[in-house]
């Protein structure tokens, strides 16, 4: 038998009418005819180096290069920790300190964000974009306007780095109770074959571009499968469908071989935590939810520490705390997002998020319990380069692109921590690739419940 907990089983118009988030369809077609084409909105570039147009220094906090943040001296520095990192710190995590570098826009997108987004408009209740083609929504945020919040999370939704679709193999997850300076003690380890997703729109190196065919109004599709270690959930796959309209719920499904039977989730299960790890659906990046899902209030800006130049690849863990990544760590300016749930059963109170402002993807995210404490934080790793996998040449990206080398999850209440590497080791078959389509397995049959059933056995 299976040693999982049986998920929760309802029929689709069940699923529909106990899960659906307190949002409302918009009046019009979320696919809008395309407006006349607007002026080019021109896009700054990103400081080249620390201090230039205001780009952030450690030197403005006392620090230089290759200093390194502990326990022993976090004390001085809280304002570059977030919360969670604070905590990390404070359990062991050593922050080497590297100079800010920037992160440019790759041309395409960059082309793109000036072709369109000067069409670009929120829809109602900031639910959907209007008139969305390719590139960036909002290129241009203004703290001052009463919807930056949600720019900022449209602009994470549709950020450079993920445009058409990912090939990520051998992610290895390891899982257990932790205390300070101690290593992690394993209660369950989970290595997965391939997680794929491919985008529906936005598209912008992969034909059809910028949008698949798509009559079922589809944002992507993902699917992590099969697990081929532990044994006991060997074969066990997941495959979501995400829509555009933030008023039809994913589609879920979780198929299970040993018990020859396929579940379908509902979205409000999507903030559970899964297999006995910290992390959770909408938990994945930092926030996977639909963006219409949650209510934004922008909080401010600030420059915190985040690792988004990754000198490790596959991750480095540390000695002895080895659930949390030895790596470097730069100065960034971020938005600082509180997002609150629309529905009810959520498990989490808010969630805080830290949106980069040159990557626009989330560093870390602190979420809370619903007595506003911290509960668990999620840190993402980064890298920029042209080749996800050093020495492996089969695909050379034009432009400096941004990887994800690892996430941690650790729920800073009950002292837990599940830690993931991306890939598990260098050279793996399948590797780690962005945008490359059919040539690495990206194709529409790859996402469908029968093909999860045949490659789970």
């Amino acid at each position: 038998m299976l040693a999982v907990p049986e998920p929760a089983v309802e029929e689709p118009a069940q699923v529909a009418a106990a899960a659906a988030p307190d949002v409302h369809r918009p009046a019009a077609p979320v696919r809008a005819p395309q407006p006349a084409p607007q002026a080019a909105v021109p896009i700054d570039e990103p400081a080249d180096s620390a201090g230039d147009g205001g780009a952030p220094s450690l030197e403005q906090y006392g620090l230089a290069a290759g200093q390194v943040i502990s326990e022993k001296n976090a004390s001085q520095f809280t304002e570059l920790l977030v919360p969670g990192i604070d905590w990390g710190v404070r359990y062991g995590w050593r922050l080497e300190l590297v100079d800010y570098k920037p992160i440019k826009m790759p041309k395409r997108f960059r082309e793109a964000t000036e072709k369109h987004a000067g069409q670009v408009r929120l829809g109602p209740g900031a639910l959907t974009v209007e008139n969305y083609v390719a590139g960036l929504p909002f290129p241009r945020v203004d703290a001052n306007d009463p919807d930056a919040a949600a720019k900022v999370m449209w602009n994470f939704y549709y950020n450079g780095f993920l445009t058409d679709d990912k090939v990520m193999s051998g992610v290895d997850t390891y899982s257990g109770s932790v205390g300070p300076h101690e290593p992690i003690r394993t209660e369950r380890h989970l290595l997965t074959d391939v997680y794929r997703r491919l985008n529906y729109n936005g598209r912008l190196y992969v034909d059809p571009k910028p949008e698949m065919p798509n009559p079922e109004g589809v944002r992507y599709k993902e699917s992590l499968h099969p697990i081929l270690e532990p044994f006991d959930l060997k074969g066990v796959g997941a495959t979501f469908y995400r829509y555009l309209d933030p008023g039809r719920q994913d589609d879920n499904w979780l198929y299970l071989p040993q018990l020859r039977r396929v579940r379908r989730l509902s979205t409000a299960q999507r903030s559970d935590a899964l297999f006995g790890q910290d992390v959770d659906s909408d938990s994945f990046a930092g926030y996977n939810g639909h963006i219409g899902w949650m209510s934004y209030r922008l909080l401010g800006e600030r420059t915190i520490l985040a690792t988004m130049h990754a000198r490790n690849f596959p991750p480095k863990w540390q000695n002895p705390e080895d659930w949390l990544y030895e790596d470097v760590w730069e100065p960034r300016r971020v938005w600082v997002i509180e997002a609150t749930p629309k529905m009810s059963q959520y498990a989490y109170g808010k969630r805080v998020l830290y949106v980069d402002q040159e990557a626009w993807v989330i560093a870390i995210s602190d979420s809370y319990d619903r007595a506003g404490q911290l509960w668990k934080t999620a840190v993402n790793m980064y890298t920029a380069k042209r080749e996800a996998i050093p020495g492996d040449a089969r695909v050379q990206y034009e432009d400096e692109m941004l990887f994800f080398n690892a996430d941690i999850y650790y729920d800073v209440q009950l002292q837990h921590a599940t830690a993931t590497a991306n890939p598990r080791f260098a050279g793996t078959e399948k590797g780690y690739f962005i945008n490359v389509g059919a040539r690495m397995g990206v194709t529409e049959d790859y996402f469908t419940v029968a093909h999860m059933i045949e490659k789970g056995g």
